[in-house]
């Protein structure tokens, strides 16, 4: 019986592969030998999670021709990653991918490290501040004092606590979009809303059209819903979303669902303007594509002079093309897995007749907490907390960067979470693994595109400030040596990886 649960093809994984070389050699540096090359590249792949576990390889073969090698250069890669325990075969079965025992195995996603590492590596793998203090203790005793009337009903509430729903909806009417409450469903988080919405709209093999780079999570959960992704690029830097791009892949890829993160775009911190979004809603509208933009970061604008434009929302009247979806998790904490989606009456209840086998509901008393905080006037008051609290982190960061790294580029984004950075040349999955050894976790570029894109880049999300950042910036520095010279790719480096 065949030990691969999934399949890599050779055109991919040879695309995954050459975006890895990149990288220029500096003078006087020894290139590896070609099958030693490949080895490495495959093992990176792998500790990326970019290419998963037990994913059957392309035979010898199909890779040789892809890659324009030697059928023995793919032998020897083979042979090689077979005895430092990546790879295992069978006869009639092919080849698999693994990883050696004792090495855990590789985080797909962007999930935060666990308690016990926090002591020895700087997280900047999650965009994540911890939660604001005295609002959340304040929201759950005011959550705790109004629970005695529905502890006496079922408690399943598909569509979400009926409060809850009329008090976001009154904030969308307040914003100058007329909403009822039955134009939105709380939903467990922001992944669960987009979640809910791709099982409904986009079944599998269904085209969705994503910003290349995008937020690796929700690229991740697309992936897994069996959805065929098509990457239409940004603009250079926070320039926002390049509207020629858009319109030709919605005209000739007709995708059913386009998703879009139009307020501080994660992982690059544009921010879209009036015209870029009124234009992105006609070219959907004009392709029958569904258009679904996530404002998870809508209120975390970091500096007093921006000027935020209306809601993608609002340039849907009818709203028979956006579905919006909004979370606490950003703004407030991520601890409180509250999100919403905002569409048309006749969407949300087809949203929440299929939750009926999904998750049922979202909890009820988180959903007391956030509509506490909505009517006392506490989220506010976090939410302008939470904005000093990652304007601080920002520029710490930034300033940080900018003396330890001076050859790495980026734009300062005006609100977000998250600092987009070109690595001056060095791989950004090489720079990932070194981070594990030196003690910074930070997220590669690739993780943010689609088939291996980005590898010049690495996000860092604004999640530590003063001594922690300078020191970050240290080890970041003390990594990008390790991959100037050449160590990261070591035959001993992966043995040390820490997931």
């Amino acid at each position: 019986m065949a030990q691969w649960t999934s399949a890599v093809g050779a055109a991919q994984l040879a695309r995954q592969l050459q975006a890895q070389q990149q990288k220029p050699m500096g003078p006087g540096a020894r290139r590896p030998p070609a099958y030693r090359a490949l080895a490495d590249g495959v093992r990176l792949l792998v500790l990326e999670g970019r290419v998963p576990v037990a994913a059957r390889l392309p035979a010898e073969r199909e890779l040789a021709l892809a890659l324009s090698v030697s059928r023995t250069t793919v032998a020897a890669a083979y042979e090689a990653l077979r005895a430092e325990g990546f790879l295992e075969s069978r006869r009639g079965a092919g080849s698999w991918t693994a990883v050696p025992a004792g090495n855990p195995l590789p985080a797909r996603g962007l999930e935060p490290l666990p308690p016990e590492s926090l002591g020895s590596m700087i997280d900047l793998g999650c965009a994540s501040l911890p939660a604001p203090e005295p609002w959340l203790t304040r929201a759950v005793q005011g959550a705790l004092e109004e629970l005695p009337p529905y502890a006496h009903t079922h408690g399943d509430y598909p569509a979400g606590l009926p409060a809850l729903r009329q008090m976001i909806a009154d904030r969308y009417t307040g914003r100058g979009i007329p909403t009822m409450p039955e134009q939105i469903m709380v939903t467990t988080g922001a992944m669960g809303a987009i979640d809910a919405i791709c099982h409904l709209f986009a079944g599998r093999g269904e085209r969705i059209a994503v910003e290349s780079p995008s937020y690796a999570n929700i690229l991740q959960l697309m992936r897994e819903a069996g959805a065929r992704l098509v990457p239409v690029a940004m603009e250079e830097g926070i320039g926002g979303w390049d509207m020629n791009r858009w319109r030709q892949v919605l005209r000739d890829a007709a995708p059913r669902l386009a998703y879009v993160v139009a307020d501080f775009h994660n992982p690059t911190g544009a921010l879209a303007d009036e015209s870029q979004r009124r234009a992105l809603v006609d070219a959907a509208r004009s392709a029958g594509t569904v258009l679904v933009v996530d404002e998870t970061m809508n209120e975390l604008y970091l500096d007093a002079d921006v000027e935020m434009p209306r809601r993608v929302c609002a340039f849907d009247p009818a709203g028979s093309t956006v579905l919006t979806v909004g979370s606490a998790s950003k703004a407030f904490w991520a601890g409180m897995r509250i999100g919403w989606v905002r569409a048309a009456p006749d969407v949300i209840r087809s949203l929440v007749s299929a939750r009926a086998y999904a998750d049922m509901g979202t909890p009820v008393l988180e959903q007391l907490a956030i509509n506490w905080l909505m009517r006392t006037g506490g989220w506010e008051e976090a939410v302008e907390f939470r904005r000093g609290q990652a304007r601080e982190n920002r520029d710490a960061l930034v300033a940080a960067v900018r003396r330890e790294l001076p050859e790495w580029e980026f734009q300062v984004p005006r609100g977000g979470l998250t600092l987009w950075v070109r690595t001056g040349g060095l791989s950004g999955s090489r720079l990932a693994v070194a981070g594990e050894r030196v003690g910074v976790r930070v997220p590669s570029g690739p993780r943010f595109g689609v088939d291996g894109a980005f590898e010049g880049y690495v996000r860092l999300p604004f999640t530590v400030g003063g001594p922690v950042a300078d020191e970050a910036a240290v080890r970041l520095a003390a990594a990008a040596e390790l991959v100037g010279s050449g160590a990261s790719a070591g035959a001993e480096a992966p043995r040390t990886f820490v997931a």
